[in-house]
């Protein structure tokens, strides 16, 4: 009977064991990621939330894009709206090791090809999710190696996606030439409704 009890507690203390290594881990790695994301998405402002997605919004009607916060460049020295007025922007909300912002990518990566010369010009906010996402070296390591030839800009402590009120990776933003929002799409797919608003604002 004794050595039964003993047994049972044996197996007991192994599964608490195993229990706090789970919680700590827990506490350590995926606490972070979702609190970070939760603020995110709960300290949206204004936002994009006001805005219609996956529809064309007249002129006279878009607002003024948020200037982008301070950040690391990769691909390009520091850039502005305001540098950039006269430029069609598509400003895309991503972050490396994202699933659904690495199946966007091919689009992007095509649109930043054929427009570019056309004045067109793609900034990837790079809004980490995870831990090792916010390491500067492991971006300047992903960004060539996903073949990503437009600037990219760091966004470690979540400026930029608040002040244009994002909620998820990867989420896609199309500014006219005055620098309005025009377009918005959040997550994969519409890739050529999307670059149909790139060249119709292209074209205006």
């Amino acid at each position: 009977m004794i050595k039964k009890v003993s047994i049972i507690i044996v197996i007991a203390l192994v599964v608490a064991g195993f229990a706090i290594v789970a919680i700590a881990k827990y506490q350590r790695v995926v606490q972070p990621g979702i609190a970070r994301g939760l603020a995110a998405a709960t300290d949206t402002g204004d936002g994009l939330a006001n805005l219609e997605a996956d529809t064309l919004i007249a002129a006279d009607k878009a607002s003024a894009a948020p200037e982008f916060a301070k950040g690391n460049w990769i691909n390009s020295d520091p850039l502005t709206l305001e540098r950039l007025r006269g430029h069609v922007v598509v400003v895309e909300f991503w972050t490396f090791g994202c699933y659904n912002c690495r199946n966007t990518l091919p689009s992007v990566k095509e649109w930043d090809t054929k427009y570019r010369d056309r004045g067109l010009t793609i900034v990837g906010v790079h809004t980490p999710e995870t831990d090792g996402e916010y390491s500067i070296d492991n971006l300047r390591k992903e960004v060539p190696a996903l073949g990503i030839k437009y600037p990219v800009v760091t966004d470690n402590d979540y400026k930029t996606w608040k002040a244009y009120g994002v909620e998820a990776w990867p989420t896609i933003v199309v500014l006219d030439k005055q620098g309005r929002i025009r377009w918005v799409h959040v997550g994969e797919g519409r890739y050529e409704e999307t670059e149909g608003v790139i060249k119709t604002l292209l074209a205006e």
